[in-house]
Protein backbone atom coordinates (compact mmCIF):
# COMPACT_ATOMS: atom_id res chain seq x y z
CA UNK A 1 0.00 0.00 0.00
CA UNK A 2 1.31 3.44 -0.88
CA UNK A 3 1.65 5.90 1.98
CA UNK A 4 0.33 9.45 1.92
CA UNK A 5 3.77 10.93 1.25
CA UNK A 6 4.04 8.85 -1.93
CA UNK A 7 0.57 9.93 -3.01
CA UNK A 8 1.38 13.59 -2.37
CA UNK A 9 4.61 13.40 -4.33
CA UNK A 10 2.90 11.63 -7.20
CA UNK A 11 0.23 14.29 -7.32
CA UNK A 12 2.81 17.06 -7.28
CA UNK A 13 4.76 15.69 -10.23
CA UNK A 14 2.21 13.77 -12.32
CA UNK A 15 -1.20 15.39 -11.99
CA UNK A 16 -1.19 17.49 -15.12
CA UNK A 17 -3.08 17.72 -18.39
CA UNK A 18 -0.70 17.77 -21.35
CA UNK A 19 -1.48 18.45 -25.00
CA UNK A 20 1.32 17.64 -27.50
CA UNK A 21 2.28 20.40 -29.92
CA UNK A 22 4.81 20.71 -32.69
CA UNK A 23 8.20 22.10 -31.56
CA UNK A 24 8.66 24.05 -34.77
CA UNK A 25 5.88 26.38 -33.65
CA UNK A 26 7.96 27.62 -30.73
CA UNK A 27 11.68 26.87 -31.03
CA UNK A 28 14.35 26.61 -33.70
CA UNK A 29 15.86 23.32 -34.86
CA UNK A 30 18.99 23.42 -32.66
CA UNK A 31 17.00 24.03 -29.48
CA UNK A 32 14.43 21.40 -30.48
CA UNK A 33 17.23 18.86 -31.00
CA UNK A 34 18.86 19.63 -27.65
CA UNK A 35 15.48 19.45 -25.91
CA UNK A 36 14.65 16.12 -27.55
CA UNK A 37 17.91 14.57 -26.36
CA UNK A 38 17.68 16.05 -22.87
CA UNK A 39 14.09 14.84 -22.49
CA UNK A 40 15.00 11.33 -23.69
CA UNK A 41 18.03 11.14 -21.37
CA UNK A 42 15.99 12.42 -18.44
CA UNK A 43 13.30 9.80 -19.13
CA UNK A 44 15.90 7.01 -19.32
CA UNK A 45 17.43 7.81 -15.92
CA UNK A 46 20.69 9.14 -17.38
CA UNK A 47 20.29 12.72 -16.29
CA UNK A 48 21.34 15.65 -18.50
CA UNK A 49 21.03 17.93 -15.49
CA UNK A 50 18.29 20.54 -15.47
CA UNK A 51 16.73 20.71 -18.95
CA UNK A 52 17.61 24.03 -20.59
CA UNK A 53 17.52 23.45 -24.36
CA UNK A 54 21.29 23.81 -24.64
CA UNK A 55 23.51 20.79 -25.24
CA UNK A 56 26.27 21.36 -22.72
CA UNK A 57 28.77 19.29 -20.73
CA UNK A 58 26.18 17.57 -18.52
CA UNK A 59 24.12 16.52 -21.54
CA UNK A 60 27.09 15.05 -23.42
CA UNK A 61 28.30 13.34 -20.26
CA UNK A 62 24.91 11.66 -19.96
CA UNK A 63 25.12 10.60 -23.61
CA UNK A 64 28.51 8.94 -23.02
CA UNK A 65 27.29 7.19 -19.89
CA UNK A 66 24.20 5.87 -21.70
CA UNK A 67 26.26 4.69 -24.66
CA UNK A 68 28.69 2.83 -22.43
CA UNK A 69 25.89 1.29 -20.36
CA UNK A 70 24.10 0.04 -23.48
CA UNK A 71 27.19 -1.28 -25.24
CA UNK A 72 27.06 1.36 -27.99
CA UNK A 73 30.02 3.13 -29.56
CA UNK A 74 31.03 5.76 -27.00
CA UNK A 75 31.11 8.85 -29.18
CA UNK A 76 29.64 11.31 -26.70
CA UNK A 77 27.69 12.73 -29.62
CA UNK A 78 24.09 12.80 -30.86
CA UNK A 79 24.49 9.84 -33.23
CA UNK A 80 21.77 7.78 -34.90
CA UNK A 81 22.34 4.51 -32.99
CA UNK A 82 22.06 6.27 -29.65
CA UNK A 83 19.02 8.21 -30.83
CA UNK A 84 17.22 4.95 -31.64
CA UNK A 85 18.24 3.32 -28.34
CA UNK A 86 17.06 6.35 -26.35
CA UNK A 87 13.89 6.89 -28.35
CA UNK A 88 14.73 10.50 -29.13
CA UNK A 89 11.63 12.20 -30.60
CA UNK A 90 12.37 15.60 -32.13
CA UNK A 91 8.78 15.93 -33.32
CA UNK A 92 7.23 16.07 -29.85
CA UNK A 93 9.49 17.98 -27.50
CA UNK A 94 6.91 20.49 -26.30
CA UNK A 95 3.43 20.29 -24.89
CA UNK A 96 0.79 22.63 -23.45
CA UNK A 97 0.00 22.74 -19.74
CA UNK A 98 -2.96 24.35 -17.98
CA UNK A 99 -2.41 25.86 -14.54
CA UNK A 100 -4.56 24.17 -11.90
CA UNK A 101 -5.95 25.29 -8.52
CA UNK A 102 -3.52 22.86 -6.90
CA UNK A 103 -0.63 24.71 -8.52
CA UNK A 104 -1.75 28.03 -7.11
CA UNK A 105 -2.25 26.50 -3.66
CA UNK A 106 1.27 25.00 -3.68
CA UNK A 107 2.89 28.46 -3.71
CA UNK A 108 3.33 29.85 -0.24
CA UNK A 109 5.33 32.21 1.92
CA UNK A 110 9.04 31.58 2.06
CA UNK A 111 10.75 33.72 4.69
CA UNK A 112 14.53 33.99 4.69
CA UNK A 113 14.70 33.91 8.47
CA UNK A 114 15.18 30.39 9.88
CA UNK A 115 13.13 31.16 13.00
CA UNK A 116 10.16 32.09 10.82
CA UNK A 117 10.62 29.04 8.60
CA UNK A 118 10.33 26.80 11.65
CA UNK A 119 6.94 28.34 12.48
CA UNK A 120 5.36 27.28 9.17
CA UNK A 121 3.55 23.98 8.61
CA UNK A 122 5.12 23.49 5.19
CA UNK A 123 7.74 25.17 3.00
CA UNK A 124 5.90 25.43 -0.30
CA UNK A 125 7.27 26.74 -3.60
CA UNK A 126 8.33 30.37 -3.49
CA UNK A 127 6.80 31.04 -6.92
CA UNK A 128 4.70 29.43 -9.61
CA UNK A 129 7.76 29.56 -11.88
CA UNK A 130 9.74 27.46 -9.41
CA UNK A 131 6.93 24.91 -9.21
CA UNK A 132 6.61 24.63 -12.98
CA UNK A 133 10.37 24.42 -13.49
CA UNK A 134 10.58 21.53 -11.04
CA UNK A 135 7.55 19.76 -12.44
CA UNK A 136 8.96 19.85 -15.97
CA UNK A 137 12.60 19.32 -14.91
CA UNK A 138 13.74 22.54 -16.53
CA UNK A 139 15.12 25.99 -15.87
CA UNK A 140 12.86 28.96 -15.30
CA UNK A 141 14.77 30.68 -18.11
CA UNK A 142 13.68 27.96 -20.55
CA UNK A 143 10.04 28.23 -19.46
CA UNK A 144 10.12 31.98 -19.98
CA UNK A 145 11.74 31.67 -23.42
CA UNK A 146 9.05 29.20 -24.51
CA UNK A 147 6.32 31.63 -23.43
CA UNK A 148 7.24 35.03 -24.77
CA UNK A 149 10.22 35.79 -22.53
CA UNK A 150 8.43 37.39 -19.60
CA UNK A 151 7.79 36.28 -16.04
CA UNK A 152 5.27 33.49 -15.45
CA UNK A 153 4.97 34.21 -11.72
CA UNK A 154 1.54 35.81 -12.07
CA UNK A 155 -0.16 33.09 -14.10
CA UNK A 156 -3.71 32.37 -13.02
CA UNK A 157 -5.75 29.20 -12.78
CA UNK A 158 -6.86 28.04 -16.24
CA UNK A 159 -4.09 29.79 -18.17
CA UNK A 160 -2.09 27.61 -20.56
CA UNK A 161 1.65 27.63 -21.23
CA UNK A 162 4.21 25.73 -23.32
CA UNK A 163 6.48 23.31 -21.44
CA UNK A 164 8.95 20.49 -22.22
CA UNK A 165 7.22 17.17 -22.83
CA UNK A 166 8.88 15.26 -19.99
CA UNK A 167 7.80 11.82 -18.85
CA UNK A 168 9.27 9.10 -16.69
CA UNK A 169 9.80 5.48 -17.64
CA UNK A 170 9.39 2.87 -14.88
CA UNK A 171 12.43 3.09 -12.63
CA UNK A 172 14.97 0.27 -12.99
CA UNK A 173 15.91 -1.51 -9.79
CA UNK A 174 19.38 -0.67 -8.49
CA UNK A 175 21.28 -3.06 -6.23
CA UNK A 176 24.10 -0.64 -5.40
CA UNK A 177 25.25 2.95 -5.90
CA UNK A 178 28.65 4.40 -6.68
CA UNK A 179 29.18 8.12 -6.09
CA UNK A 180 32.16 9.73 -7.77
CA UNK A 181 32.91 12.82 -5.70
CA UNK A 182 35.39 14.23 -8.23
CA UNK A 183 33.00 13.94 -11.18
CA UNK A 184 29.93 14.81 -9.05
CA UNK A 185 28.03 11.83 -10.44
CA UNK A 186 25.85 9.14 -8.86
CA UNK A 187 25.89 5.84 -10.78
CA UNK A 188 23.33 3.08 -10.17
CA UNK A 189 23.98 -0.60 -10.94
CA UNK A 190 21.69 -3.61 -10.97
CA UNK A 191 22.41 -6.97 -9.36
CA UNK A 192 24.33 -8.16 -12.42
CA UNK A 193 26.63 -5.14 -12.34
CA UNK A 194 25.00 -3.36 -15.29
CA UNK A 195 24.71 0.41 -15.04
CA UNK A 196 21.03 1.41 -14.99
CA UNK A 197 21.26 5.12 -14.20
CA UNK A 198 23.43 8.21 -13.83
CA UNK A 199 22.55 11.39 -11.96
CA UNK A 200 24.44 14.65 -11.58
CA UNK A 201 24.92 15.75 -7.97
CA UNK A 202 26.48 18.43 -5.81
CA UNK A 203 29.02 17.72 -3.08
CA UNK A 204 30.84 19.62 -0.34
CA UNK A 205 33.53 22.08 -1.35
CA UNK A 206 35.59 21.23 1.73
CA UNK A 207 37.39 17.88 1.36
CA UNK A 208 37.15 17.25 5.11
CA UNK A 209 33.35 17.31 4.88
CA UNK A 210 33.12 14.67 2.14
CA UNK A 211 32.01 11.11 2.99
CA UNK A 212 34.54 8.36 2.39
CA UNK A 213 34.74 4.65 1.74
CA UNK A 214 31.65 2.46 1.79
CA UNK A 215 28.25 2.92 3.34
CA UNK A 216 24.72 1.61 2.96
CA UNK A 217 21.20 3.02 2.81
CA UNK A 218 19.45 2.92 6.18
CA UNK A 219 16.29 4.96 5.56
CA UNK A 220 14.26 6.43 2.70
CA UNK A 221 11.98 9.31 3.66
CA UNK A 222 9.66 11.38 1.48
CA UNK A 223 8.68 14.89 2.53
CA UNK A 224 11.28 14.92 5.32
CA UNK A 225 11.66 17.51 8.04
CA UNK A 226 15.11 19.00 8.71
CA UNK A 227 16.86 19.66 12.00
CA UNK A 228 18.58 23.03 11.67
CA UNK A 229 21.62 23.20 13.95
CA UNK A 230 23.12 26.71 14.14
CA UNK A 231 26.48 25.19 15.14
CA UNK A 232 26.75 23.75 11.63
CA UNK A 233 25.73 27.01 9.94
CA UNK A 234 28.22 29.63 11.17
CA UNK A 235 27.00 32.07 8.52
CA UNK A 236 23.60 32.28 10.30
CA UNK A 237 23.88 34.71 13.21
CA UNK A 238 20.36 35.10 14.64
CA UNK A 239 19.54 31.49 15.66
CA UNK A 240 20.43 30.36 19.19
CA UNK A 241 18.91 26.87 19.27
CA UNK A 242 18.14 23.92 17.05
CA UNK A 243 15.02 24.30 14.91
CA UNK A 244 12.79 21.67 13.31
CA UNK A 245 12.22 22.88 9.75
CA UNK A 246 8.93 21.67 8.20
CA UNK A 247 8.71 19.56 5.03
CA UNK A 248 8.16 20.82 1.52
CA UNK A 249 10.05 21.52 -1.71
CA UNK A 250 11.90 24.43 -0.06
CA UNK A 251 13.13 22.32 2.84
CA UNK A 252 16.96 22.23 2.82
CA UNK A 253 16.91 18.51 1.92
CA UNK A 254 14.08 18.87 -0.58
CA UNK A 255 11.36 16.29 -1.08
CA UNK A 256 13.34 13.13 -0.39
CA UNK A 257 16.00 11.99 2.09
CA UNK A 258 17.97 8.76 1.53
CA UNK A 259 19.87 8.35 4.78
CA UNK A 260 23.22 6.55 4.93
CA UNK A 261 24.95 4.50 7.58
CA UNK A 262 27.59 7.24 7.90
CA UNK A 263 25.94 9.22 10.72
CA UNK A 264 23.98 12.29 9.58
CA UNK A 265 24.90 11.87 5.91
CA UNK A 266 22.49 11.23 3.08
CA UNK A 267 21.49 11.67 -0.53
CA UNK A 268 18.69 14.18 -0.87
CA UNK A 269 16.81 16.73 -2.93
CA UNK A 270 17.35 20.46 -2.98
CA UNK A 271 15.36 23.68 -3.34
CA UNK A 272 18.10 24.94 -5.70
CA UNK A 273 18.20 22.65 -8.77
CA UNK A 274 20.37 25.13 -10.67
CA UNK A 275 23.23 24.38 -8.25
CA UNK A 276 23.44 20.69 -9.14
CA UNK A 277 26.86 19.71 -10.47
CA UNK A 278 28.65 22.30 -8.36
CA UNK A 279 30.32 22.19 -4.96
CA UNK A 280 28.48 23.83 -2.13
CA UNK A 281 26.69 21.34 0.13
CA UNK A 282 27.74 20.95 3.76
CA UNK A 283 28.67 17.33 3.15
CA UNK A 284 25.70 15.38 1.83
CA UNK A 285 24.98 14.44 -1.79
CA UNK A 286 22.45 16.78 -3.38
CA UNK A 287 20.23 15.85 -6.34
CA UNK A 288 17.37 17.69 -7.96
CA UNK A 289 14.11 16.87 -6.21
CA UNK A 290 12.91 14.85 -9.18
CA UNK A 291 16.13 12.83 -9.38
CA UNK A 292 16.09 12.19 -5.63
CA UNK A 293 12.52 10.88 -5.88
CA UNK A 294 13.46 8.75 -8.89
CA UNK A 295 16.47 7.30 -7.06
CA UNK A 296 14.29 6.49 -4.04
CA UNK A 297 12.19 4.28 -6.33
CA UNK A 298 15.28 2.46 -7.62
CA UNK A 299 16.97 1.50 -4.34
CA UNK A 300 16.02 -0.28 -1.15
CA UNK A 301 17.16 0.04 2.45
CA UNK A 302 20.36 -1.95 2.83
CA UNK A 303 21.73 -1.18 -0.63
CA UNK A 304 25.50 -0.52 -0.53
CA UNK A 305 26.85 2.93 -1.45
CA UNK A 306 30.50 3.39 -2.39
CA UNK A 307 32.24 6.77 -2.50
CA UNK A 308 35.03 7.18 -5.05
CA UNK A 309 37.56 10.00 -5.21
CA UNK A 310 41.10 10.14 -6.55
CA UNK A 311 41.78 12.98 -4.11
CA UNK A 312 40.91 10.75 -1.16
CA UNK A 313 42.83 7.60 -2.10
CA UNK A 314 45.71 8.46 0.22
CA UNK A 315 43.33 8.72 3.16
CA UNK A 316 42.38 5.67 5.21
CA UNK A 317 39.51 7.32 7.05
CA UNK A 318 36.03 6.01 6.24
CA UNK A 319 34.05 8.79 7.89
CA UNK A 320 34.33 12.60 7.78
CA UNK A 321 36.21 14.34 10.50
CA UNK A 322 33.39 16.53 11.73
CA UNK A 323 30.48 15.01 13.64
CA UNK A 324 27.17 16.50 12.60
CA UNK A 325 23.46 16.13 12.82
CA UNK A 326 21.62 15.91 9.50
CA UNK A 327 23.61 18.10 7.13
CA UNK A 328 22.45 19.32 3.74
Amino acid sequence: MRNMDDIAIGAAFCACVLIPISPVLAVDADIATALAWQIALDRSGFSPGVIDGSAGAKTFRAVREFQQARGLAVTGQFDSATSVALGVDTANVLTRYTVTPQDIAAVGPFPNDWNRKAQLKRLDYESLEALLGERFHCTVALLRSLNGGGSLANLREGETITVPSVSEAPACRAARLEINLDEKIVRAFDGAGRQVGMLHCSVAANQSDLPRGESRIVVISHNPTYMFDPAKWPEVKNVRRKLLIPPGPRNPVGLCWIGLSIPSYGIHGTPQPEMIGKTGSHGCIRLTNWDAIRLSKMVEVGAPVKFVSALQRSSTRTTPSAKRRQFD
